[in-house]
Parts: structure tokens; sequence; C-alpha cells
């Protein structure tokens, strides 16, 4: 069970970090899902893919999860909060280019944005999404070329982000 599940922790951490956007959320959903794969692992399909099961699995937690904390609301004290969340945006193009293409998915329908993430991120086929999503390969594949038609839109609309105008000097004395 190990050599199977221990390899694909990296990728699970990517994955639930993609869909929550909070790295300790991430991290619990993650753990989480360990647990639960530890805990059933009798229940799974000896000739079954085992990453296809595990991120199934993650998928369906970080589902009831995001449900849970639409009914909920999101609770995070001072100290908890991402210094990043509050500080001032960096002046570096990359950062903005990353930042403008986060904001670009955080735009796209979940079931958009975790087709797009699962196959380009992950690099999962699309018969492997199909199975964790439970949905047909043709449904991956219309979803997939909608979420990348709607994020290069998305990103063209906003040009300010990654414009690369060049350096603005000014005279201080």
């Amino acid at each position: 069970m190990m050599t199977l599940v221990e390899p694909l922790i990296p990728s699970l951490r990517r994955y639930a970090r993609s869909l929550l956007r909070d790295q300790s959320a991430a991290d619990d959903l993650v753990q989480d899902c360990l647990e639960r794969v530890i805990g059933r692992w009798h229940q799974r399909r000896a000739d079954g893919n085992a990453r296809t099961w595990v991120f199934t699995i993650l998928h369906n937690l970080a589902i009831n999860r995001m449900k849970q904390t639409a009914r909920r609301g999101v609770h995070v004290t001072v100290d908890d909060m991402d210094e990043a969340a509050i500080a001032i945006a960096p002046a570096q193009e990359h950062r903005l280019h990353h930042r403008a293409v986060v904001d670009a998915l955080s735009g796209l329908p979940e079931d958009q944005r975790s087709v797009l993430l699962l196959v380009s991120v992950e690099d999962l086929s699309y018969a492997e999404t199909a199975s964790i999503l439970d949905i047909p390969i043709g449904t991956v594949m219309s979803r997939l070329s909608r979420a990348r038609h709607r994020l290069a839109q998305i990103l063209e609309e906003r040009p300010d982000r990654l414009a690369s105008t060049g350096t603005v000097l000014r005279r201080v004395k």
C-alpha cells in the first residue's frame, strides 16, 4: 500500500491546494484523504488504478468540505491570517502573471477548474480524470476545452495585470 500511495502525496497536496486555495486546509484535506485511504484500503478494487481511487477520494472530500464551508462561512483569526493575503502585491512581473492566472482559475466554474487542474497540472489522462470526477470522457474533453478557452479569455480581458510596459522611473530628492 505504501509503495503505491506515498509517491502520490505531493500531487495530492498540489491538487488540494489548487481546489481549496488555503495551504493549511489543503494539508488537513490530504491527511483526511490518507486516513480514509488507509482505513478503506481493503475496499478498493484490486484490479483498479490506485492513483485514480486516491484522487477520487480527495476530490470528493474537497467538494464536501467546500460545501460545508459555504454553509458555515470561513473563520480566520488574525494570528492565523496568511501574511501574503494582507501584504502589498510584489512588483515582479512573474508574480503578477502568476496572480492573474490564479485569479482567472478562481473565475472558472468548479467543474471546469477541476478538469483543467487534473489534466494540465496533475498530468492525468482523460480516462483517469473521467473516473475521478465520475463523468464521461467526452465531458472531460468538452469541459477542458471550455476551461482553456475561458481562461484565455479572462487573461485577455485583464491586460493591466499582464502588461509589461517597462519600468517606470521616478526622481526622488
